[in-house]
Order: structure tokens, then sequence, then C-alpha cells
């Protein structure tokens, strides 16, 4: 069922959110191979294998996003899952936006768009995400999602760099916004 069917306020499926022509919607098997280039050309993240996109398409697709241009080409995600200790919480796995698109409101609102849908099946008071603290435009996109919806930010290291095998990973610190209300 389509948004316009039932309740036209709120974001649940495929639903057009901006006048430059994408959409954001759940990602599909399809997309795992667009989702791999978005992120390793993100050249922030921690780049997963192709295979692990393709399986979070499948798998993970109720608790993330992808936004597509006119064309239907993926141009930015948000992947992530509820916290099996904690389902009230959405974890935040990764966000990309391809270059092109980056400046115009695309993690933002895959990040409400997301938030919401969740909302809708499950009782969502937090989100949760880490970020390097070199990440300022990460900081920037939870900062600001967080005014949106009204919520407080705590940060807390969840994985010091010594706990990564890989030498140069820097700690990666929880940020927990909460309380949300939708």
């Amino acid at each position: 069922m389509t948004t316009a069917h039932t309740a036209p306020e709120r974001v649940r499926d495929e639903a057009p959110v901006s006048a430059r022509g994408w959409t954001i919607g759940r990602p599909r098997v399809g997309d795992g191979a667009q989702l791999w280039r978005l992120a390793r050309e993100s050249e922030t993240l921690d780049v997963n294998s192709s295979y692990s996109y393709l399986l979070w398409c499948r798998d993970f697709a109720d608790t993330s996003a992808v936004a597509r241009d006119a064309a239907g080409r993926p141009v930015g995600f948000v992947t992530g899952y509820l916290r099996p200790d904690a389902p009230g919480t959405l974890l935040v796995w990764q966000v990309a936006v391809d270059a092109g698109h980056r400046g115009q409101g695309v993690a933002g609102a895959l990040l409400d768009h997301l938030s919401e849908r969740v909302a809708d099946t499950h009782a969502l008071n937090a989100v949760e995400t880490t970020i390097t603290p070199d990440n300022l435009a990460s900081e920037r996109l939870f900062s600001a999602y967080a005014r949106r919806h009204g919520a407080r930010v705590s940060r807390t290291v969840l994985f010091p760099a010594a706990a990564f095998p890989s030498p140069g990973h820097e700690s990666e610190v929880l940020h927990r916004i909460a309380p949300l209300a939708f």
C-alpha cells in the first residue's frame, strides 16, 4: 500500500521527496552493487564486501533506505538495524551519498524517511550511530537530525582505537539520539 492510500502525512514506501526528482524507498537486492560503489567512493566509510551489501539489501531492507534519481539509480543510502537487546533503538550503520548529490539534503531526508518508516511498525525511541572523531560531516548530519526531532545527543566511546585489529583506525564514538517520539 502506498502513502497516498493510507496516511499522506507519513512516509512509508517509495515517496518523492525532492523537486530534483529523487525518491526514497526500501533497497532491493539489485541495489547492492551500487551501494557498495557509493560506500567505496565515499572515501570515509569502512567498506564491507560487495556480498555484504547484497545481503543487507535482502535481509535488512525494512531498516534501510535508498535514494534514487529520476532514472531509478541509487544515489544515496542508509543501512541500519533494530538492536536485538534494545528493539526501540535503530542503529544506523552507514550513510553514503553520491558526490554529485551531496549538499541537496539527501542524507537528512534518508534518515527522516527511514526513522519514520521504522516507527510505523516499531516503538522507536532512539537512533544510534558511531562516528569517528574526524568525520565532521556525519557529526553535522546527526546533530541536525536530533534538532529536527527535538532529541538530545549523548556521546560515549563505543570502540576505542585499540580494539581494532588494523592499525590507524580511529575510535568509534557512539552517538545516541533520544528521546524520539513519532
